[in-house]
């Protein structure tokens, strides 16, 4: 199993972060803005920490699975299942319970 560089796991992170609180914005202004506050200093709340981690798990867009075994879930970015893992790893580190 190839492990992956501190520089590759936080451009996933960063790539996902944006794609939430993009989507977040849409949804939710204020707290896209908390969020986007503790995205900024390294510091999210507890609070945003779940959101990214549900939100993150709820899109996983690329299962593995063929056209002919499984849905195609639609997104605007492409998110793997070790994508996901990679953002829970990163929220852990920062204390957050995942």
């Amino acid at each position: 199993m190839r492990q992956r560089t501190g520089s590759a796991d936080l451009r996933t992170v960063e790539r996902l972060v944006a794609a939430w609180l993009a989507e977040t914005e849409r949804h939710d202004p204020e707290a896209a803005g908390e969020a986007r506050d503790g995205w900024e200093r390294d510091a999210l709340s507890d609070r945003s920490a779940q959101d990214l981690a549900t939100w993150v798990t709820a899109r996983v867009t690329d299962t593995g699975f063929t056209e002919d075994e499984g849905p195609y879930v639609a997104g605007p970015v492409r998110i793997t299942p070790a994508d996901k893992d990679t953002v829970h790893a990163w929220l852990r580190a920062r204390g957050h319970a995942v």
